[in-house]
């Protein structure tokens, strides 16, 4: 069953002996912060603890009763919280996906929150009690895991030490496909020779990936193949994760053939479309042109039978040689898989339409249907004039929206309806 967000859950026993260990909590914290001279804490916290004390005793519960956690479950100071995995059977089995990522955020869940919370118990805003309201530290995850099996195309070291030499590899693809061809070209005239590269690509229909290594030049590459009459998107960390899928998908479409980025294109991304992958100063060293990296971007053009990745670079780089290396040797083992078995490589089919964006589509049509009657009914005063502010608000939105996709007629239409709406808001129609 799935309950309400307000069900009780907690004895009214259990909470009455959770209300007392608060009190008794924040009389000792509020010792500590008179004898630093911390007035101003001490008022704040005495003032946010005694209200949420309050509703406790009154309703039951309170905006962030999760940081009370720690007494409302009974929890000596400093264990960890129970959590989903600890209803899990013995024999439950852990696959822990893109591992090389997965793993560090792990370790990292816990140190992130804690940064957090202690700021907010310093300054007042809460119990140090709020501290055990947290993630599972990186120890305390993996010892609930009996058996795991670590999947990436990039494995970290930690993940190598944690299997004890128990590794397999997964590197023949059910289509025959091999891992891109890589080529190494000099930086000057880059964005040139990549243009002609890009100019083949749209002939056939097949799409391309291009990274760099700034927000700064994404932009400046992006302006310039525009300029050069090419279809090209910019993909950048401001755009929000729906958007980001319509962008990928509209790529997938046709919409455009280039899609330019900066850290954004590695991991979890499947485009069968994609036969170029293009990385821009591959010789700079760092976190976006170390090994793991320059294999995962390397890998977008995996999907593709002609699939090629094309590294502007005037040095090879130690990362460089070791993620060619790698790449080469995966695709010796494919083709030699293939020559054995009389496998011609075969592109991978294309997937329906992404299934967020469907059910977003469908969503919309339904909300769009409904503001057209609710508008249509107003029009015709048969809406109560209390409802017309809030019709109007979700019309000039829809305007907004309209003039933003440069749909002027539209948005022209919804500004006459909106005008006429407000008459009879103001009683002159």
């Amino acid at each position: 069953n799935i309950y309400p967000a307000k069900h009780f859950v907690t004895p009214k026993e259990r909470l009455a002996e959770a209300i007392k260990a608060i009190r008794r909590e924040l009389r000792e914290r509020l010792d500590v912060l008179n004898e630093q001279g911390r007035l101003l804490e001490a008022q704040r916290l005495e003032q946010r603890t005694t209200y949420d004390l309050e509703m406790l005793e009154q309703v039951g519960y309170c905006n962030g009763v999760e940081n009370y956690a720690r007494h409302l479950a009974g929890r000596p100071a400093g264990t960890p919280p129970e959590c989903l995995i600890d209803y899990f059977p013995k024999d439950w089995l852990l696959v822990v996906d893109e591992s090389h990522v997965t793993c560090s955020q792990l370790q990292a869940m816990y140190n992130g929150d804690q940064s957090r919370k202690q700021v907010l118990i310093e300054h007042g805003f809460r119990l140090p009690s709020a501290a055990d309201n947290r993630p599972l530290k990186g120890s305390e995850f993996w010892e609930k895991a009996q058996q795991t099996i670590f999947v990436s195309a990039t494995p970290g070291d930690w993940e190598m030490t944690q299997s004890q030499g128990q590794v397999v590899e997964q590197v023949i693809r059910p289509t025959g496909v091999l891992d891109p061809i890589v080529e190494v070209r000099p930086t000057d005239g880059q964005v040139d020779d990549l243009l002609g590269e890009i100019r083949l690509r749209a002939e056939k229909q097949e799409r391309v990936l291009v990274t760099t290594l700034t927000k700064r030049m994404a932009e400046d590459l992006t302006d310039y193949l525009a300029e050069n009459g090419v279809r090209v998107r910019y993909l950048h960390s401001e755009i929000h994760s729906i958007e980001r899928i319509e962008i990928i998908q509209d790529l997938r479409n046709g919409e455009y053939d280039v899609l330019v980025g900066v850290n954004l294109l590695r991991e979890g991304l499947d485009l069968p479309e994609v036969s170029l992958v293009a990385i821009l100063d591959a010789d700079k060293e760092g976190f976006l042109r170390a090994e793991r990296s320059l294999i995962q971007t390397i890998g977008r053009a995996a999907r593709h039978v002609e699939g090629v990745a094309l590294l502007y670079a005037d040095n090879l780089t130690d990362s460089m040689a070791k993620a060619i290396s790698e790449t080469e040797r995966r695709r010796a083992i494919q083709h030699a898989y293939n020559e054995r078995h009389g496998i011609t490589p075969t592109p991978a089919g294309k997937r329906a339409g992404n299934s967020i964006l469907a059910f977003l589509e469908v969503s919309r049509r339904l909300n769009d249907e409904q503001l057209e009657q609710a508008t249509e009914q107003a029009e015709h005063n048969e809406v109560p004039l209390d409802s017309l502010p809030e019709l109007i608000q979700q019309l000039e939105d829809k305007m907004k929206a309209a003039a933003k996709n440069l749909e002027f007629e539209e948005a022209a239409n919804l500004r006459d309806r909106i005008k006429g709406l407000r008459q009879k808001l103001v009683g002159k129609a």
